[in-house]
């Protein structure tokens, strides 16, 4: 699955290269490289091949009774996620609005529920982890974090460690510059830029401070 998935994003183009001009994080990381799942809902083909894996990866986290996609990319897979799965849906904001109801959990969760959570993509893992304390503290059981792509980062797996929380996603950053190098979507200059920066993300974004 991971090297098929790989293969759709770059055949969208929704992995940008900018090794001269590097991209910021919400993190605060420097990046030559930027995956951008939500290409994939204007490709129906890739959508509805996306929404199949979620719905066979879902399952190594046993039974649970809601799908919650974290806001706000997260939203739109976790839709078509409980969508295929017939399942409840809400979403969960970064913190409470400040007018109207207040909810940062958005649609109806009972205690006691088991929730799966929904991200596009996992870097340092601060996004969804904050969504994960907004449902614990709703009452509800949260049965782990679901994510199209991730980076890799150690400190993205002690965070998930530390909160208890079980993650995988459908495919990684290996099996993505794997596929990258192999239909020539990167040259062999970017691939060598791309190691040095996965081997230090922080150490390598410093060039540009």
């Amino acid at each position: 699955m991971q090297s098929e998935v790989a293969r759709n994003l770059l055949k969208i183009r929704a992995v940008k290269l900018s090794p001269q001009e590097p991209f910021t994080w919400a993190s605060g990381i420097l990046s030559p490289i930027y995956c951008d799942n939500r290409v994939a809902l204007s490709h129906p083909d890739v959508r509805t091949f996306l929404k199949k894996c979620l719905a066979e990866k879902s399952t190594v986290f046993g039974k649970f009774d809601v799908v919650a996609g974290v806001a706000t990319a997260g939203i739109p897979h976790g839709v078509l996620l409980a969508d295929a799965l017939e399942l409840p849906f809400i979403y969960v904001r970064s913190g409470a609005k400040d007018h109207g109801r207040r909810n940062q959990i958005e649609g109806e969760l009972q205690k006691g529920q088991r929730v799966l959570v929904i991200e596009d993509l996992i870097s340092t893992g601060g996004s969804c982890l904050l969504a994960v304390d907004a449902l614990r503290d709703a009452g509800a059981e949260v049965a782990g974090v679901l994510a199209i792509f991730q980076y890799g980062f150690e400190k993205a797996a002690q965070a998930f460690a530390n909160k208890q929380i079980t993650f995988d996603t459908l495919t990684d950053y290996d099996a993505l510059i794997q596929e990258a190098a192999r239909s020539g979507y990167v040259s062999q200059e970017d691939l060598q830029t791309l190691s040095r920066w996965r081997e230090n993300p922080d150490g390598w974004g410093a060039l540009y401070v």
